[in-house]
């Protein structure tokens, strides 16, 4: 029993550290048969390239977290991003125009909650579903369906520049990473968002203010989307109206990838961040290695669905490892 014991817990941990394992053996690999990867230039390209899916994957980790779904991400960089052009445009300074695209993002997951929590819905994905269509509808008409182009200097600063190599969207990311990691790890609001994640009814039974945590967690997975806005509206000088679909399943890819359940109740902030580093890992080396694009929608949806199954693997031993533990105990 103590080896069976033993067994199992060293198979949890493997699963447990796996994304980040797999995010090390590929870039080692990569760099191997790559010498182009390994510098700083391109380095400097797959951060920037995956600040945006990074940014997404916290805000979809928390609803995830909650057994939610945001689909409307995507829609959402789009509006925010028209707003800000269409502000910038009627001679709006910069820091109205960030303040108008961080807060389309923060109206658009405000709809999402509180439709979802008040008007009874019952999962979220019929809300996002229709959020996704309606939010890309008025981005489309409020742009006429066209780049709108020019974004004041703060913003294409933001969304471009660079120190030395580092781009400076990634210091965007770390600091919403820090921000996220306080949330869910030091505040009493994370203790709720996990325990609403793993069984609401319970935590419901437990006093803890299930509608707001909900509603919370879909305001800043907006905002999460308006700062991803912010940056491609700074990456490409432009209200963007057709961005973000493949960068939102990139991001709910990255979630999985690191390790979170659908069913709720579990992911990690840093677990999130390897997902989006390892999805943008495989896209330049595939890029560098001349791989058809389509290709590399299969390769991506493979990875998926390889998480997807040690999400299953990871619950079986849990459950496995709980009754051996028990057994060992008495």
């Amino acid at each position: 029993m103590i080896d069976r014991y033993r067994f199992l817990r060293l198979g949890l941990l493997g699963l447990r550290t796996g994304p980040l394992l797999i995010l090390v053996v590929l870039v080692a690999v990569v760099a191997a048969t790559t010498p182009v990867f390994r510098t700083t230039e391109n380095l400097g390209n797959v951060l920037s390239q995956t600040s945006v899916i990074s940014i997404l994957a916290l805000g979809q980790l928390l609803v995830i977290v909650s057994c939610g779904i945001d689909l409307s991400m995507g829609s959402t960089i789009a509006l925010s991003s028209v707003v800000g052009a269409l502000l910038f445009q009627d001679g709006y300074p910069a820091s109205v125009v960030i303040v108008a695209i961080l807060a389309t993002g923060v109206a658009v997951g405000f709809v999402n909650g509180a439709v979802f929590v008040w008007g009874r819905v019952p999962h979220p994905f019929i809300v996002t579903l229709a959020t996704l269509s309606a939010v890309r509808g008025i981005a489309l008409w409020a742009s006429d369906g066209t780049l709108i182009f020019g974004m004041p200097g703060a913003v294409q600063k933001v969304g471009s520049d660079r120190i030395s190599w580092f781009p400076i969207s990634y210091f965007v990311v770390i600091g919403l990473a820090v921000l996220v990691l306080v949330l869910t790890a030091k505040l009493v609001w994370g203790r709720w968002l996990y325990a609403v994640g793993g069984n609401p009814e319970a935590a419901r039974r437990a006093g803890i203010p299930v509608s707001r945590v909900l509603i919370t967690v879909y305001v800043l997975s907006g905002l999460a989307a308006g700062f991803g806005g912010l940056l491609v509206a700074g990456l490409t000088n432009a209200g963007s109206p057709n961005y973000g679909e493949l960068a939102e399943l990139d991001a709910i890819a990255a979630v999985i990838i690191g390790g979170a359940a659908f069913a709720g109740g579990r992911g990690h902030v840093g677990n999130a961040l390897v997902g989006a580093l390892t999805i943008g890992v495989i896209r330049n080396a595939l890029n560098l290695h001349d791989v058809d694009a389509f290709f590399q929608l299969v390769v991506i949806g493979v990875v998926i669905l390889l998480a997807v199954e040690a999400d299953v693997v990871r619950g079986y031993l849990e459950t496995r490892f709980r009754v051996a533990q028990a057994a060992r105990q008495t």
